[in-house]
């Protein structure tokens, strides 16, 4: 990526967002009227406005997304041509498009000529069949995060994040958090002013609390086999309980031995496991929208000690629970 100087206020950032059939609708419009509305809060204020999106697709004309919705879009530039940001939208077809080597080949050259690349959900896979992911840290949709860790082992995967910048290579969670990248995007290239006036007029926030790791666990869980969903809801309503494998096994009325097995064959995970995402979904949850001690959230949560609790968010997500508060805490 050429490494422009810092952009005057007052330029007209050029953005393409790459399509493909099947793309995701979202992953489009979201990051769109964010700077859309960036345009219109600059001119209501008397400026020019920032930035100039066009979306771009390999065929050009009508491109349908996996909502069944038809959008219009420009057949690619030059992959030679120089802009300012360019965005990778995902969804569905993201799997044919990032096994399509003329696109990929185009991607990594024109990406070559931007100033910043990012990618909104899945896209991420287009960009690791670049290699721009290669040695930097990324994120897709949690339900995607292995897939890609697995099909592109030398990009260091984060399954929490809503966004991950590393350098000028912009990753994003799942489908909405394309807007969260975006409001990054504008808070980067005009500030944090402008960037909280999109958000509210978007009525979304600048920076939304916590990662997505907030909705994969219990969501991934109610994916389970329906055997236990009850157990599921009883857990997430007495976290505080002795959750052992002995206890849950008894509420399930199995044998120990019989209980983690079927469990395992239903969620993935192993009962401690996901006692303790549950538990640090509930802390996290505590720790950004109340004033709790630390030691009483650890209690109320189940941990046993807060030292207990510290151990398993280092663990799952890289951070101390003072860290977590200082960064999310309402």
């Amino acid at each position: 990526m050429t490494k422009n100087p810092r952009i005057s206020p007052s330029a007209v950032r050029s953005v393409e967002i790459l399509i493909f059939p099947d793309v995701q609708l979202l992953d489009i419009a979201g990051p769109m009227q964010v700077f859309a509305t960036a345009n219109v809060i600059s001119t209501r204020a008397g400026r020019s406005a920032p930035y100039e999106t066009r979306v771009v697709a390999e065929a050009g004309a009508l491109v349908t997304t996996s909502a069944g919705l038809p959008l219009m879009a420009t057949p690619l530039p030059s992959a030679r041509s120089k802009v300012d940001t360019l965005i990778v939208a995902g969804g569905p077809g993201v799997r044919s498009a990032s096994t399509n080597d003329a696109l990929v080949r185009w991607v990594r050259t024109h990406a070559a000529r931007a100033r910043r690349v990012a990618s909104v959900c899945t896209g991420a896979f287009l960009l690791g069949a670049t290699g721009l992911l290669d040695g930097r840290r990324a994120v897709t949709h949690w339900t995607e995060c292995n897939e890609l860790a697995r099909r592109f082992p030398e990009a260091h995967v984060e399954p929490d994040p809503i966004f991950v910048r590393d350098g000028e290579v912009w990753s994003s969670a799942g489908i909405t958090a394309g807007i969260d990248l975006a409001l990054a995007l504008v808070e980067d290239d005009l500030g944090r002013d402008l960037a909280l006036a999109v958000a509210r007029h978007l009525v979304v926030f600048l920076k939304r609390p916590g990662g997505q790791a907030q909705f994969s666990t219990a969501l991934s869980l109610q994916m389970a086999d329906d055997k236990f969903g009850a157990l599921h809801g009883w857990i997430t309503n007495h976290i505080e309980r002795d959750l052992s494998l002995s206890a849950l096994a008894e509420r399930a009325g199995m044998s120990e031995r019989t209980f983690s097995r079927r469990y395992v064959e239903a969620t993935g995970q192993t009962p401690a496991r996901a006692v303790e995402r549950l538990r640090v979904e509930t802390a996290r949850r505590l720790l950004s929208d109340t004033r709790l001690p630390v030691k009483r959230v650890a209690e109320r949560c189940g941990f046993g000690s807060e030292e207990t609790m510290r151990r398993s968010f280092i663990r799952m997500l890289s951070a101390t629970p003072q860290e977590y508060r200082a960064r999310f805490s309402a």
